[in-house]
C-alpha cells in the first residue's frame, strides 16, 4: 500500500531555516559540474566522499561536484520542499522506503535509469537484495548504494561483567539479559530521544515480535487495523516497559550521536544500530573484538534493513554526466575507495567482503543465516503525515501521556482520516 502525499502536499511541507533555501538556489551551475545532495556525512563517510569525488574529477578533467550536506530531517525537507522545481540537485542520495525515495518517484522527481542500466551494464553489476529496492516502483529507479541491516551490537566484555553468557536468541532470553544488565548496574541498551526515527527502531522491532511477520507487513505496508490488534497494544506495553526500565536515563533529552557515545565509552551494553556502524565502532576508539552483534530476535527470522540509494533528478540537464559519476561510485574501483565507510557489505556483487574490521563478517553471517526476508523501518514505510503521528504516539506513550491500550486505536484513527 503506497501512502504517498500529492505534489501539492509536499510542495507545502516548510523548510528549517532560510539558509537552506539559499543554498538550494545554488543547485544548477555549468554544463560540466554536478550538484549532489545528501545527508551530513561525519566520521570515516565524510572522507570517503571527498575522496570520491576527487578520484572522479581527476578522471574527468574540468567536471566539478558540488556537495550539500544537512542534517536528516533538513535533507527531507529540502527534498521535499524543492521536488518538481529547478532547484533540485542532478543527484540525490535517499532512502528507498515508500514513504521517502518513493515518494518522491511518485510526484515525478527521479529520473527512470533503465536505459542506463543497460548501457551501462548495472542489471548485472548489483546485488539482488540490492536491487530490489530499484526496481519496487517499476522501471529503476535509482542506483544501489548500500544494503544495510540493523541489529544490536553489544559489549562482550559488559555481558560478561554481567553474567550473560551468549547473545540471546528469543526475546525472552532479551529481556533475561536486559535484567541482568540492570542487576549489575549497567545501562541495557542506549537510544536518543530527540531524534524520534531513533527510538523508533526499537518499536519497530517489538511489533514484528508481537505481531509475526504477516500481521506485521498488513499493519505497516497493507490495510491492517492498528486499532483491533491485541498485539499492537502488547508492542506498545513492550516499549513502555523498555522505557522505564532498560533505557539510558534522560534518552528523551538527547540525540542519537550522543546517545552513541554511551556505548562507545562502555556506559551502555547494547546499541541498535546497522551495518554503518562497523567503522564508528572503530572510528570511536572501541575495540571491534570486543563487540558483537546479533539479530533482533523477534521470531519471525526476518532482519530489519533498508535500501540507500542515489537518485538522477529527473529535470536535470546533465543525466549523462550523472550516471558516469554513478557508474564510478559503485563500480570496483569506486567501491574500493568506499571499503566499509558506509556498511559491511558492497552492493557490487563482485566486491569481497572487507575483513579488515573484523565486524564485517560477523554481518556477511548474519546475512546469510536470515531467510525470512527483510522488514524495514516505519518511516520508510508511511507516509510524512503518518509518521509524524508515529512518532508523536511513540513518545506519548514513553512519557506515560498515553496509555499504551489506546496506541493503536489512535494510530488507526488518524490513518483513516489522512484517506
Amino acid at each position: 500500500m503506497h501512502h504517498a502525499l500529492p505534489r501539492r502536499a509536499l510542495a507545502a511541507i516548510p523548510v528549517a531555516g532560510a539558509a537552506l533555501l539559499g543554498a538550494a538556489g545554488c543547485a544548477r551551475s555549468g554544463p560540466d559540474d554536478l550538484s549532489l545532495w545528501m545527508v551530513t556525512q561525519d566520521g570515516a563517510q565524510g572522507t570517503t566522499i571527498q575522496a570520491l569525488i576527487s578520484a572522479f574529477e581527476k578522471q574527468n578533467p574540468g567536471t566539478s561536484i558540488t556537495l550539500e550536506q544537512r542534517s536528516t530531517d533538513d535533507h527531507k525537507n529540502a527534498l521535499r520542499q524543492f521536488a518538481g522545481t529547478y532547484l533540485v540537485p542532478d543527484i540525490y542520495w535517499y532512502w528507498e522506503g515508500s514513504g521517502l525515495g518513493g515518494e518522491l518517484v511518485d510526484v515525478g522527481m527521479s529520473r527512470d535509469l533503465s536505459d542506463d542500466y543497460t548501457r551501462l551494464g548495472w542489471k548485472d553489476r548489483f546485488t539482488d537484495a540490492a536491487l530490489a529496492g530499484i526496481t519496487q516502483y517499476g522501471g529503476y529507479q535509482g542506483v544501489p548504494w548500500t544494503f544495510q541491516g540493523q541489529g544490536l551490537y553489544y559489549s562482550k566484555s559488559l555481558f560478561a561483567k554481567a553474567g550473560v553468557g551468549s547473545p540471546p536468541t528469543t526475546y525472552d532470553e532479551l529481556i533475561a539479559a536486559a535484567d541482568a544488565l540492570v542487576a549489575a548496574g549497567i545501562t541495557p541498551i542506549e537510544f536518543g530521544g530527540t531524534v524520534n526515527w531513533h527510538v523508533m527502531r526499537l518499536l519497530d522491532c517489538l511489533l514484528e515480535t508481537t505481531c509475526g511477520a504477516e500481521l506485521n507487513d498488513a499493519l505497516t505496508t497493507g490495510d491492517g487495523d492498528w486499532g483491533s490488534e491485541d498485539a499492537v497494544t502488547e508492542a506498545f506495553t513492550e516499549l513502555r516497559t523498555w522505557g522505564k526500565k532498560y533505557l539510558n536515563d534522560g534518552f528523551m533529552g538527547i540525540n542519537n550521536d550522543d546517545s552513541s557515545q554511551l556505548f562507545f565509552t562502555g556506559k551502555a551494553a547494547m546499541a541498535l544500530e546497522g551495518t554503518w556502524f562497523n567503522a564508528s565502532v572503530v572510528d570511536n576508539g572501541m575495540d571491534p573484538d570486543d563487540v558483537g552483534i546479533f539479530p533482533f530476535p523477534t521470531g519471525t527470522n526476518r532482519l530489519y534493513g533498508f535500501g540507500e540509494a542515489f537518485y538522477i533528478s529527473a529535470n536535470t540537464k546533465k543525466s549523462d554526466l550523472a550516471a558516469r559519476f554513478l557508474d564510478f561510485m559503485t563500480s570496483e574501483d569506486g567501491q574500493k575507495i568506499a571499503g566499509d565507510a558506509w556498511s559491511a557489505i558492497s552492493v557490487n556483487a563482485s566486491m569481497p567482503v572487507d575483513e579488515d574490521n573484523p565486524l564485517n563478517p560477523v554481518w556477511a553471517q548474519i546475512f546469510e543465516d536470515v531467510d525470512g526476508g527483510m522488514f524495514a523501518n516505519n518511516d520508510q514505510n508511511f507516509s510524512t503525515a503518518q509518521t509524524t503521528e508515529f512518532w508523536r504516539i511513540q513518545n506519548a506513550v514513553l512519557t506515560g501521556d498515553m496509555d499504551p491500550a489506546d496506541a493503536g486505536t489512535t494510530f488507526q484513527r488518524f490513518r483513516e482520516q489522512e484517506g
